[in-house]
């Protein structure tokens, strides 16, 4: 459970690098050339992967490639939504419920197996 629990932390927080990396340019480079938003967006990907593969890494000790996959569409969505509303300034949309449902569906039947823990 530890390493679930590791796994879940590294992902989060590299999420959060991922997510300003991918989007926050959006608001504050949109008037510098695209360019230069995309190497500052290289720049805040690097603490992304110095992050995320060691949580890949760590979770695939006890977890299938699958799982790995959709707990990290969770943790995508829990950190977008957030973001989103509050950094953005977009409004809150029922959508991102559906969406979450839908993932939720997607959680169940890659984990209703059980994990790899213990193999």
């Amino acid at each position: 459970m530890r390493e679930i629990g590791l796994t879940i932390l590294l992902l989060t927080l590299g999420n959060v690098f991922m997510t300003f990396a991918w989007y926050a340019h959006l608001k504050e480079l949109g008037s510098k050339p695209w360019f230069v938003a995309a190497l500052l967006s290289w720049g805040i990907a690097f603490f992304e992967y110095m992050l995320q593969v060691p949580a890949n890494r760590i979770g695939y000790t006890v977890l299938s490639l699958g799982q790995l996959k959709i707990l990290q569409e969770v943790i995508t969505l829990t950190v977008f939504v957030p973001f989103a509303v509050f950094y953005m300034k977009e409004p809150l949309k029922l959508d991102y419920l559906w969406a979450g449902l839908c993932i939720l569906g997607a959680v169940y039947f890659v984990f209703r197996g059980g994990t790899n823990a213990g193999a």
